[in-house]
């Protein structure tokens, strides 16, 4: 199977575009995605940007923190600085925490530490054993993404870059969709216009199928941590994935369809963000659309 662009062999199927690429060429197909995206999330207008990136240590926060870096390494306008939240999760987190060090390391960037334990004071391993019944993700996700709108604040930073790739993104999508949840899919990242106390998100990979990624960071050398959540296999998310990956079987190009469904919804989508009332935290002070947030009321329960 020779490269659709050029002679040499190929190593990747594009089935959405009917393409085989070598090597060179899925490099330059990916970045091209990637710098298109951050051209159309990010506004350049300030004197000096201040980016933090939340990286775990995985394949997906990895490149994007490689590819941040490798766009604007050297430019005095734009300041990088990354940090990962260490949930608590025994077995798993370490790994990854020590590839995230490692990397930033490498790449001269700052790195810090949020953790559950000195937080919240408590862990998700504790969470999960003091209560069997629930479904970790829904406990670990508010929590996540309370830490990392609290330490990007922290950072005084101007955008919060996630490595959020095409197929986490198109499950997200329809996740939203499958539960009539129209006023958080208005809100879905990434965000254009700022709120107050909340640090703008944005997702360079957003565009990027996750086996690219993966291949990304094999062609480019990129260390990453390959371990997985022991949570994992509880998460809703895993039928929203089954899902999406038979619908790309017989119809590729199926996650594509629903990142642009996403986006040609946003002018209209715009005006029912706003419809939710967004109010203060009466105990953490952070934006919430009830009078005890998410993350508080799990806390506290």
């Amino acid at each position: 199977m020779k490269c659709s662009r050029c002679n040499k062999n190929a190593v990747y199927e594009a089935r959405y575009s009917g393409e085989n690429l070598c090597g060179e060429h899925l490099l330059i197909s990916v970045e091209r995605r990637i710098k298109k995206e951050v051209r159309e999330q990010i506004n350049f207008d300030k004197p000096v940007l201040r980016i933090s990136v939340a990286i775990s240590g995985g394949k997906d926060s990895s490149v994007t923190l490689y590819v941040l870096n490798d766009l604007f390494h050297g430019r005095k306008n734009v300041s990088l600085e990354a940090f990962t939240i260490d949930e608590g999760i025994e077995g798993y987190r370490n790994s990854g925490l020590e590839s995230a060090r490692k990397m930033c390391s490498e790449l001269d960037i700052p790195h810090h530490t949020v953790s559950f334990r000195d937080t919240f004071g408590t862990t998700m391993d504790r969470i999960v054993v003091d209560n069997p019944d629930i479904i970790p993700c829904s406990r670990c996700g508010p929590m996540r993404r309370h830490l990392m709108n609290d330490e990007s604040i922290a950072l005084n930073s101007d955008y919060v870059a996630l490595g959020i790739n095409l197929d986490d993104y198109s499950q997200s999508i329809l996740m939203n969709v499958a539960r009539g949840d129209v006023i958080r899919m208005s809100r879905m990242a990434p965000h254009y216009t700022a709120r107050d106390g909340l640090v703008r998100r944005i997702l360079p990979l957003r565009r990027i199928p996750e086996k690219e990624v993966m291949l990304y960071a094999v062609l480019r050398g990129i260390e990453f941590d390959a371990s997985w959540c022991p949570y994992y296999e509880k998460a809703q998310r895993n039928s929203f994935r089954e899902v999406l990956e038979i619908m790309e079987e017989r119809s590729p190009g199926t996650k594509f369809a629903m990142l642009n469904f996403l986006d040609g919804l946003r002018p209209v989508l715009g005006s029912v963000s706003n419809e939710g009332n967004i109010r203060k935290c009466k105990v953490c002070g952070q934006p919430t659309s009830r009078e005890i947030c998410a993350t508080c009321s799990i806390v506290e329960n």
